[in-house]
């Protein structure tokens, strides 16, 4: 990693096809990450847990591990760095960012790489922005979420979030009763524009809900979006 690189950060790559690893890697260099590639999944596995990279972006369909099996088991043992995944079709969204995975985002192929960057960039300031220590946390029915501390438990139990599932917990929980369409989330919580599709926000309030269990409450209000009421 060059000293410039260094300045975002190391992201790590697991793509299997040269041409799109090989540009991938070089628009994130370009903007100013650094870059270790791997071309199976195993390798890949081995490669997040060594090098601890500041966001990791995951082919679906990879040489041994499936880039959904190793975000489960980074997951599964307790490593929260932001995974996107790469996905041939629209129908495997479900799969990818399913419930029990934690991913953070996702794109389709064919892609737009500058895109890819964005994304990546979007979810670091998610995830490395500055504390907002001086909120007080929010509490609405069981559920609080500190956003200094950026944490949240639902009837005391601690709830383990994604910084995408953190950030849009806590969108809701600014304005109580407000009713957020899909658009508004997009670009409050992830920063896109709303051609990039609102799918995304439906599977990870799925994701929220099914993590905050009975004391979820985020309520969908058919037809034009969600908020947060107790």
């Amino acid at each position: 990693m060059t000293a410039d690189a260094a300045q975002r950060g190391l992201v790590l790559v697991v793509e299997d096809e040269p041409a799109i690893a090989d540009l991938v890697r070089l628009y994130l260099t370009r903007d100013g990450f650094g870059v270790h590639l791997e071309r199976d999944g195993d390798a890949g596995l081995a490669a997040a847990r060594r090098l601890r990279p500041v966001a990791c972006v995951l082919d679906i369909a990879l040489p041994g591990l499936a880039g959904t099996e190793i975000c489960r088991r980074l997951r599964t043992s307790g490593d929260w760095t932001p995974v996107i995944f790469l996905t041939a079709r629209d129908d495997e969204v479900d799969r990818v960012v399913g419930l029990e995975l934690g991913a953070d985002d996702y794109v389709t192929k064919p892609f737009s790489p500058r895109e890819l960057v964005a994304r990546v960039r979007a979810v670091l300031r998610r995830t490395s922005g500055t504390p907002a220590t001086a909120e007080r946390p929010r509490v609405l029915g069981a559920v609080t979420l500190d956003p200094g501390r950026r944490t949240v438990t639902a009837g005391g139990v601690p709830v383990q979030l994604t910084s995408t599932e953190f950030d849009l917990l806590a969108h809701l929980m600014a304005r109580p009763g407000r009713v957020f369409t899909r658009e508004e989330l997009l670009a409050g919580v992830w920063g896109y524009a709303a051609h990039a599709g609102t799918r995304t926000v439906d599977v990870h309030v799925a994701q929220v809900r099914a993590k905050l269990g009975p004391a979820s409450v985020i309520r969908t209000h058919r037809g034009v979006g969600y908020a947060a009421d107790a």
